[in-house]
């Protein structure tokens, strides 16, 4: 019997996870997180074979998480299952020790393809991903400045290209506004840009959105 712990902070997306593998006999999910802090606390007191992480948590961010649960665990598969899709994340969260990257929208049979394959010590990456990280190793010779970014920075990236405000992404983040202008600040420095606009167009020549 496989063991799952999910993190991710909607309640309807762990019920349906749960609904998914209820109908799967060698998949179960043993216990569930909304947050970095919970989740945390239960690997520490329970064991698992899988960890299935959504990147987009409020307060500390996934991706911190994701390297964290892999120095401390380095023998526990991890699957990151987004919204986001491969372009923006695959390369960053497989650099930090993921073992498959899926999007929501995936097939139910793929993401139960995906936990046996990582449990046997695979990797699971999809045709989508593979071209992603491709595209991004082969962009240019030279790193692009978008991989100077802090993993929380680039997160905010994402958000400011996908057209979300400050005040937005400060509630998403579970953050003030206050802080997330600092990042914004940052990026835009980091980037060499002006102001929002110039952030957005930057993502869109970069293949980020």
């Amino acid at each position: 019997m496989i063991n799952l712990l999910i993190v991710d902070d909607h309640a309807l997306i762990r019920r349906g996870l749960k609904l998914i593998f209820e109908e799967t006999p060698d998949i179960r999910v043993r216990d569930e997180a909304r947050d970095s802090t919970e989740a945390l606390h239960l690997l520490a007191h329970r064991s698992f074979d899988a960890l299935i992480l959504d990147i987009s948590l409020p307060g500390r961010s996934g991706l911190d998480l994701l390297k964290q649960v892999h120095d401390q665990y380095p023998n526990l598969p991890i699957l990151v299952l987004s919204i986001h899709p491969e372009n923006q994340y695959a390369l960053r969260v497989i650099k930090a020790g993921a073992s498959g990257y899926l999007t929501k929208d995936s097939p139910p049979e793929e993401l139960i393809d995906a936990i046996r394959k990582i449990v046997s010590g695979k990797k699971h990456l999809t045709d989508k991903t593979v071209e992603s990280i491709v595209t991004q190793i082969n962009h240019t010779s030279e790193e692009p400045l978008y991989t100077t970014l802090s993993d929380r920075e680039y997160q905010i990236l994402i958000k400011l290209a996908n057209g979300q405000s400050i005040s937005e992404i400060a509630q998403d983040l579970a953050l003030s506004i206050k802080t997330i202008s600092t990042y914004r600040t940052r990026i835009l420095q980091k980037l060499q840009l002006k102001n929002t606009a110039e952030i957005i167009c930057y993502a869109l020549r970069q293949g980020l959105v």
